[in-house]
């Protein structure tokens, strides 16, 4: 079993652990690579089916392409496609375009006060309808304890310190100090009620294994992450005001694996073009820790 497979396996064991051990599951799509990679090993582990909800949080300024490939895909792959949004903040523009927020309290607002809500069905939810191929809202008001969630340990500071299998309290709040082991493969599943419960399958993967992953399995990403003649390509996927994108010549996911060997990033964080980063010093540990992606 070469290294590619060994995290495969890992992922899908993981998937399944949560699927057995976990009621109301959902799993977080934020369109990027990662969940996208994690949404194709979901289908590996039950058979071409995703047994559980996908929920993305839509902040309405996602850049327009990542829209249109997450409904593209949801149709095609048959998936229960799910988004939420903080509608308040919206309709009163309270937001970083809006000027009215910096960058990282745009994000509390936008992403992570409207992922609290979309999980625990305080918030509006809205529905694929396969049938029209558009948006319903969700009639179930029925929380999701457990989320899958694609974070990898490398990608930044705040994630290495995750588990497997990582515990919040009911208000999604994360007490980084307080977390059990997880050694040889045996993991804390049984919390306590009210335990809100993310699961993080990828977090073993690197940035090359990701891509390394999509060259093997052929894993349709979206296009932002080609350069389409422009000389740049997006590294990291977010919200169009606050991400940017890197100079580069890769044009599909064996070159961008060609760039990455080259070292040509060694030196720069993946997530240096999003502007909630650097506010954050560098880290993402303050959102993080009140319940952020």
């Amino acid at each position: 079993m070469n290294h590619l497979e060994r995290l495969e396996s890992q992922s899908i064991y993981i998937l399944r652990e949560a699927y057995g051990n976990f009621k109301n599951l959902a799993m977080l799509w934020s369109i990027g690579k990662d969940s996208t990679v994690m949404l194709w090993l979901a289908r590996k582990a039950f058979l071409g089916h995703v047994p559980f909800p996908l929920v993305h949080i839509d902040t309405t300024y996602k850049i327009p392409e990542m829209i249109a490939y997450r409904d593209a895909l949801a149709l095609k792959w048959g998936l229960d496609m799910r988004y939420g949004r903080n509608e308040e903040a919206l309709q009163s523009k309270q937001t970083f375009p809006d000027a009215k927020l910096d960058h990282l309290h745009c994000c509390r607002v936008l992403k992570t006060e409207a992922l609290k809500n979309t999980l625990s069905g305080a918030g509006n939810r809205y529905r694929l309808d396969h049938q029209t191929g558009k948006y319903v809202p969700d009639e179930s008001r029925e929380a999701f304890t457990g989320v899958i969630v694609g974070v990898r340990s490398d990608e930044e500071g705040s994630r290495s310190k995750e588990r497997y299998f990582s515990a919040r309290d009911k208000h999604h709040e994360w007490e980084i100090e307080d977390q059990p082991p997880e050694l040889w493969n045996q993991f804390k599943t049984d919390f306590a009620p009210e335990t809100h419960v993310r699961i993080h399958p990828l977090l073993d993967w690197s940035e090359i294994d990701i891509w390394e992953y999509i060259v093997r399995e052929k894993i349709p990403v979206t296009s932002l992450y080609y350069d389409q003649g422009k000389g740049e390509r997006y590294r990291s996927l977010g919200c169009y005001p606050c991400t940017f994108p890197v100079k580069s010549n890769a044009k599909n996911a064996k070159e961008v694996v060609r760039e990455l060997k080259t070292g040509k990033f060694a030196k720069v964080a993946e997530r240096a073009g999003r502007a909630q980063d650097a506010e954050d010093g560098g880290g993402l540990e303050t959102l993080r820790r009140e319940g952020y992606m």
